[in-house]
């Protein structure tokens, strides 16, 4: 079974992979800024994204199956790429889920240059709302990862006690 434990600050993250990538991604573009996007209650896309890479380098490591590790871990950093608020309109705010995966894919292609693993685990992170399913092993686990995260980050502080290192309320 898999943990899943949340923190709600990175300071220094849990394993060398992620940090290594998240140095490379905030040299050479703008993946820091996502501290300054609130995205579930009150958590940043970025904690949210480092959260997401966590867990879904967890499930590959429980998997019996091969994984290109650096294209998980880049795609998970990157699936909520878009790069704005997304509460400021309400047309923003119902349409997010559906448009969100295309805006990120094409900022993370323009700061980038993401693979095909890369494209297709931010494409695909939202299925079944977005009706293409992943293609690869590796979109698969993040997309697993992103409903983990994201469920473990709406629920109120008092159920999910146990896996929060810090209430979210």
């Amino acid at each position: 079974m898999i943990a899943i434990r949340y923190k709600k600050s990175h300071p220094v993250c849990n394993t060398q992979e992620i940090q290594t990538t998240i140095q490379n991604l905030s040299n050479e573009g703008r993946f820091a800024s996502e501290k300054t996007f609130l995205h579930h209650r009150k958590i940043t896309v970025y904690d949210h994204s480092v959260h997401v890479a966590e867990v879904s380098l967890a499930m590959a490591n429980a998997l019996p199956f091969s994984f290109d590790r650096d294209s998980l871990v880049r795609g998970a950093l990157l699936h909520d790429y878009f790069l704005y608020h997304r509460n400021e309109s309400v047309k923003t705010y119902v349409t997010h889920g559906y448009r969100h995966p295309i805006i990120a894919a094409e900022n993370a292609k323009a700061d980038y240059g993401i693979n095909d693993i890369e494209e297709n685990i931010i494409r695909r992170h939202m299925f079944p709302l977005t009706p293409i399913p992943p293609k690869y092993k590796e979109a698969w686990v993040v997309c697993i990862a992103d409903k983990c995260c994201a469920t473990m980050e709406y629920l109120p502080a008092r159920f999910t006690s146990r896996y929060h290192n810090q209430s979210l309320n």
